[in-house]
């Protein structure tokens, strides 16, 4: 019974050994781009389909709400979370374009997009990627082990081709980049924009 379960944790122990040797090159980059836009005033959109809109759900959650400290809320939004703007989008138009659409709405320069999609594959979360790098908004990609075949300004793509494992690693990279976050708003000398407001 227990043979399925030690296979699917020796498999995930594996990716996540990987994955730091990815962190080691493209995390600063990722927490850079994320930084910049909130103390540029920006917001950031996240997208994602099934799996992975629940992974941009808890992306914006963590950052508009908190993760471990206390702050001011960060202007974060999960495009899946808005069923009658994705249901008219795909009828009057394709599928594919549910995210273009709001990105090309919502998105400014200074803004940033993170985009999810274990295949990289994803037309509707490509089409998003193309709209912000139209709009001047920065990309930052979590994919499989392709990553994402329109390129964003950064890609954490997982060196892994099962879906489940790339999604556990995800689910530690929102965990890293908010707990970055936190500790660079903590230190930083720009710690305002990060930290609580005195009660007055």
């Amino acid at each position: 019974m227990m043979q399925p379960f030690r296979a699917a944790l020796e498999e995930h122990q594996g990716v996540m050994s990987h994955v730091l040797e990815l962190l080691a090159v493209h995390f600063e980059p990722a927490v850079s781009l994320l930084e910049s836009t909130i103390l540029s005033g920006g917001k950031i959109l996240v997208c994602g389909n099934g799996g992975s809109a629940a992974h941009a759900q808890h992306l914006a959650t963590e950052l508009s709400v908190r993760y471990l400290t206390d702050r001011p809320p960060i202007a974060a939004i999960a495009l899946a979370n808005d069923a009658p703007t994705l249901t008219a989008t795909a009828n009057d138009y394709t599928f594919q374009d549910v995210f273009r659409r709001q990105v090309q709405a919502l998105g400014r320069s200074g803004d940033a997009l993170v985009a999810f999609s274990t295949s990289g594959a994803s037309h509707n979360v490509l089409t998003a990627i193309m709209a912000a790098q139209h709009q001047g908004v920065a990309t930052l990609g979590l994919s499989g082990f392709k990553g994402m075949k329109v390129p964003p300004d950064v890609d954490l793509n997982v060196p892994s081709t099962s879906t489940p494992r790339i999604q556990e690693a995800h689910t530690f990279l929102i965990h890293v980049l908010c707990e970055e976050l936190d500790r660079r708003g903590a230190n930083s000398s720009r710690a305002s924009h990060f930290s609580s407001p005195e009660p007055g």
